[in-house]
């Protein structure tokens, strides 16, 4: 059986969090997609583009992970990939109540795609996408806090908005 899993978020930007989640999980499937959520509601700091040109830079070395956006239910979308299982990283028990609570509507939804968790290692716990924007923005040293590539994305990012 070939095990396809799907790892959602809105990785604005992505963190060594998620790549550590990313690289994880890519040892546990057969296919890992990473899936981008676009939601026309928020105003990004990266654009969908540019996230996923910089993830894809990122797992460039994972032969089984490819990197799509999406939009829509999410599990209609794993579903239509023929994914078993929901990738999802935990970095604190605040995080379990929320992601329980995804996780029961998505398995209401379909019973045949499981959420899997994985927790990011404690180097990493404190790191949240929102952190690294405020610490982009204000003008501090995000970069050990990202990939390399999404790094220089950040900063094309922040000097376009300077111009």
């Amino acid at each position: 059986m070939h095990r396809i899993a799907v790892y959602p978020g809105s990785f604005d930007p992505p963190t060594l969090g998620h790549l550590d989640v990313i690289e994880r999980a890519s040892r546990l499937f057969d296919e890992l997609v990473v899936a981008i959520g676009v939601n026309s509601a928020k105003s990004p700091f990266l654009s969908s583009e540019a996230r996923i040109r910089g993830l894809r830079e990122s797992v460039g070395h994972l032969s089984n992970v490819r990197v799509e956006p999406f939009n829509g239910l999410l599990v209609e979308y794993a579903a239509g990939l023929g994914a078993q299982s929901i990738v999802r990283g935990l970095r604190a028990t605040a995080d379990f109540e929320y992601e329980f609570q995804i996780a029961m509507v998505n398995r209401r939804l379909s019973d045949v795609v499981d959420s899997v968790f994985l927790m990011t290692k404690w180097e990493y716990s404190y790191l949240s996408s929102s952190i690294v924007k405020e610490v982009a923005q204000l003008g501090g040293d995000y970069s050990p806090m990202v990939p390399a590539p999404i790094s220089a994305i950040i900063a094309e990012a922040l000097a376009d908005r300077r111009s």
